[in-house]
């Protein structure tokens, strides 16, 4: 059986540089849900052979992107709180 290729890039990229093709998006966002799920399951995961490695690499891939977007709302809302400062408001 032939392994899925998932479709994400290989270097983190500023978020306004970020225009990936929707669905790819879309394949990226189903792979880290079910390695997610995969991994909620739990039930006698080898995490060393077969999918465990692969589906243990998407959640990690799930975490950073997580991570990375609070990141980034957390910049926005910053910039809101200075801006709303200064003007008084």
């Amino acid at each position: 059986m032939a392994t899925k290729t998932i479709a994400r890039p290989t270097t983190p990229v500023a978020p306004e540089d970020n225009a990936q093709d929707p669905a790819d998006l879309l394949e990226n966002t189903l792979s880290q849900l079910e390695a997610l799920l995969w991994v909620c399951h739990g039930e006698e995961i080898d995490w060393c052979s077969g999918d465990g490695p692969g589906r243990l690499d998407n959640v990690l891939w799930l975490a950073a992107d997580l991570a990375r977007k609070a990141g980034e709302l957390f910049q926005l809302s910053e910039k809101a709180r200075r801006a709303a400062l200064e003007t008084g408001g």
